[in-house]
């Protein structure tokens, strides 16, 4: 007897952490084959999920650290399945005992049945880069801040907006601070200079390794997005064929409002955000400068509906509609939408 789910075929759970995981299996017919506990360790994940036979289906929550996991289980041939946090967090709130063993049983269970809420796993070489480039930019921010923190205690205040320019350094330099407001000024300044070598260096190794690619060089005829951003939305976005429209990736970016409905009520919220925050970045400041007159067109004719206190609600509106623009341009090399700008 069986649930004619599956049958035929085993499935492996892995319950990964920080030092140890466990990993569980499943038969042919749903029943237990047994758990184990093991340090983590490549080789041994990797010996433990082949005793349930080779290229079985794993699932792997997309926990702390899982690249290694993922990199491993991969190269030795399995059909890696990595589960989505979100959607195992509002499975498991059913749930009145919660154990490594059965975190691990249950994996393997939502993947026979079909029912894993899946995430994608993506090339991670691009994206690091990208999101290395967002903490570095975070770190300088930081840095300049600590910099006007410093002379504001001072009543100091620079006329310089860009701390970088030759104008600023020259202001900088003419400074003499007391005692140790100098030298902590002198290590912010070289902070600076270097977080900022990186962050090119860094641009410079994204634009290298896009500079063929065809979706990142067809974003970069598009207004509004330079080289940065276009690498983010390619890194991040990966294969646009995994969205079958434009609105499942504004759905994924955490751009569509939040709606709940219910017999006779109907709740229509503000955008989820329950998505990547760097794409939702990248379409918002695509949309701050010169952009694409069929984007502008969205954010001039809500602000003039609405008037100026709607501005965030127009920049928002504005991004999505920046977004699917990228969408199509990914998909199909161009967007129609941008075809009667470029005519005219």
């Amino acid at each position: 007897m069986n649930d004619g789910i599956s049958v035929g075929r085993r499935c492996v759970g892995v319950d990964l952490h920080l030092h140890r995981s466990v990993i569980a299996g499943l038969d042919e017919v749903g029943e237990q084959l047994g758990w184990v506990r093991i340090d983590n360790d490549p080789k041994a994940l990797v010996a433990e999920c082949r005793k349930a036979g080779r290229g079985v289906p794993v699932a792997i929550e997309a926990t702390y650290g899982w690249y290694w996991a993922v990199d491993a289980l991969l190269a030795a041939g399995f059909e890696v399945h990595l589960a989505h946090p979100l959607g195992m967090k509002a499975l498991r709130k059913r749930k009145r005992v919660k154990t490594d063993p059965a975190d691990a049983y249950e994996l393997a269970n939502l993947l026979r049945l079909g029912s894993l809420p899946e995430a994608y796993i993506s090339p991670p070489e691009l994206r690091e880069l990208v999101r290395h480039r967002r903490q570095l930019v975070k770190l300088s921010t930081a840095v300049k801040a600590g910099i006007r923190a410093l002379l504001a205690k001072h009543n100091i205040r620079l006329s310089a907006t860009q701390l970088e320019s030759d104008t600023a350094t020259g202001l900088l330099d003419a400074l003499a601070l007391p005692g140790t407001y100098a030298v902590r000024l002198a290590s912010q300044r070289r902070l600076m200079l270097v977080l900022a070598d990186e962050i090119a260096a860094t641009e410079v190794e994204l634009h290298r390794r896009l500079r063929h690619h065809p979706g990142y060089r067809n974003l970069l005829t598009v207004k509004g997005i330079g080289p940065v951003l276009a690498a983010t939305f390619v890194a991040e976005i990966g294969e646009i064929a995994r969205f079958p429209t434009s609105g499942a990736l504004c759905c994924w970016a955490g751009l569509t409002p939040r709606h709940y409905e219910s017999d006779k009520t109907v709740h229509r919220g503000h955008i989820s955000k329950e998505g990547d925050t760097l794409i939702r970045w990248a379409a918002v400041e695509a949309i701050q400068r010169q952009c694409e007159p069929a984007v502008k067109a969205v954010k001039d004719g809500i602000v003039a509906r609405r008037g100026k206190n709607a501005r965030n609600i127009a920049k928002v509106a504005a991004a999505r509609r920046m977004l699917e623009v990228v969408y199509y341009v990914l998909r199909d090399g161009q967007a129609r939408c941008l075809a009667p700008a470029a005519a005219a």
